[in-house]
């Protein structure tokens, strides 16, 4: 594994990567192929690194559902009811949420195109400005990945508790949450080529709540069910923004394929193209869907709602027959969800360690997937679900997402920056001239819209994913002291 300390100038090899050229990324001639593309790490081969039956690099259909089962997952079924404290302004704050995602999707989809390596959001902001600014983003984006997985595990125990009452059982809902987290973790474990598997089987199935909920609640649409446009104190500005921040936890995921473009064939292509679909795919979901929770569930029960969905169905049919059935399904959309945010939360700390940012423990691949990634993101996301249920913290999943809200925004905020750094600088290999004006304007719009979503999120969110990440700059302190170590060591052998 390559320990480069220096940012990669254009037309050497990039450090880490082997097999890929820096000016453009492509992949090099090697003889070897894998999950990646590339060689993997040095002292593997076979399964070990990535290559064999377990192993599949995917194409469009696969990333466009990994983009869709990563964004629709478990905050959409939850997310009506954590908003509906303010009111039906937040259906306007879904709406600038969504062309910020959009604007988001299509930045990611440009870096992607001219750096297609797994790693995404890492890999641009390493490249425009160094490694401490690489390392910050695979430090927060991991962060985002296994406390959003945590959040996760709570939204999916409001929807088990439908079928299998256990919130009167402390040790039974610990258990169901702690199981949610781990069957994923485990089908990571068997191979890439399950996990696309995986995300296709749980993202066709996710689509039939939502279908039924987003056509069927417009036949049962009641305007009085909405309760007030403006239902807290908060200013118009404060309410949007502070829903916002919430609804930014349905969006995550917009940055899948980027993140794992070196699982993607033909990555220049079809990363860009599923993450664009996705995105809109699920946005178009997510308007339709909310609005209408919102008109069939009356607003007072909203406010209080462990599985909005399920109160939504069972309105609109009777019975509770519907409401099950969709619990069962919201399920399954969950698993898919905490399926691809496992793997992703092990790819980028994975692209890190191989530049030496990270412990090099995170640079082993088995059957294509980053073993020891996957096994460190479920363990932390299993001790803060754990802790959060001990402590009997109130709103945990609110309290869960609004952190993630914050760490999340951190990569975007760096990756805008990275593609406004490129287009300034007017490197030729990475800026589409003709299309200068147009891509410079997402881009601040982006960017824009990120720093936005930080403050939204409110100073108690703000302040727990700062202290964070100043843990993360400790952790890079001692591998850079460890880099320089092994560079002067190396130094004074060879002389």
């Amino acid at each position: 594994m390559s320990t480069a300390t220096t940012t990669p100038q254009s037309g050497t090899e990039a450090p880490g990567t082997p097999g890929l050229t820096e000016a453009t990324g492509t992949p090099k001639a090697t003889g070897v192929t894998g999950v990646t593309g590339v060689t993997g790490v040095t002292g593997t081969s076979g399964a070990a690194g990535g290559d064999g039956k377990h192993s599949r690099r995917f194409g469009l259909p696969v990333a466009t559902a990994l983009v869709m089962g990563n964004i629709i997952g478990g905050g959409i079924f939850l997310l009506p009811a954590s908003v509906a404290p303010y009111g039906t302004i937040s259906l306007v704050a879904f709406g600038i949420l969504t062309l910020g995602a959009i604007a988001l999707a299509l930045v990611f989809g440009r870096l992607a195109h001219r750096h297609p390596r797994t790693g995404g959001p890492y890999v641009y902001a390493r490249e425009a400005f160094g490694d401490f600014a690489g390392f910050l983003t695979a430090w927060s984006y991991w962060i985002t990945a296994w406390v959003s997985n945590a959040a996760l595990a709570v939204a999916a125990v409001g929807y088990l508790d439908v079928l299998i009452p256990l919130h009167g059982s402390m040790p039974a809902t610990l258990a169901a949450a702690l199981l949610v987290q781990w069957l994923p973790a485990l089908a990571n474990l068997a191979g890439t080529r399950y996990v696309g598997a995986v995300q296709i089987v749980a993202t066709v199935l996710k689509f039939v709540p939502l279908l039924l909920v987003a056509v069927g609640g417009l036949l049962f649409f009641d305007s009085s069910n909405l309760g007030p446009f403006r239902a807290g104190d908060e200013s118009a500005l404060g309410a949007v923004s502070a829903s916002a921040a919430i609804l930014l936890f349905s969006y995550l995921g917009v940055e899948s394929a980027a993140v794992s473009a070196g699982e993607v064939r033909d990555p220049r292509r079809n990363v860009g193209r599923a993450t664009v679909l996705g995105t809109l795919a699920a946005a178009f979901l997510y308007l339709l869907t909310t609005l209408s929770v919102f008109g069939t569930v009356p607003h007072e029960r909203l406010v209080a709602s462990s599985a909005p969905f399920t109160d939504a169905v069972n309105l609109m049919f009777g019975g509770s027959w519907g409401g099950t059935a969709v619990a069962c399904m919201a399920l399954v959309s969950m698993l898919g969800a905490l399926n691809g945010w496992t793997l992703l939360s092990a790819q980028t700390p994975y692209a890190a360690a191989r530049d030496g940012l990270f412990p090099k423990v995170f640079a082993r691949k088995r059957r294509g997937v980053p073993t020891v990634g996957v096994l460190v993101t479920v363990v932390l996301a299993s001790l803060l679900t754990v802790y959060n249920y001990t402590a009997g913290t109130a709103g945990v999943f609110e309290t869960l997402v609004l952190v993630t809200t914050f760490t999340a925004t951190v990569p975007y905020l760096l990756s805008s920056a990275a593609q406004f750094h490129f287009l300034l600088s007017g490197q030729s290999d990475r800026v589409h001239r003709p299309r200068l004006i147009r891509d410079t304007v997402l881009t601040l719009a982006a960017f824009g819209f990120s720093l936005w979503l930080v403050a939204g999120s409110g100073y108690a969110a703000v302040y727990q994913g700062v202290l964070f990440l100043f843990v993360g700059v400790l952790v890079y302190a001692g591998m850079s002291a460890r880099r320089r170590r092994a560079a002067a060591d190396e130094g004074t052998t060879s002389s």
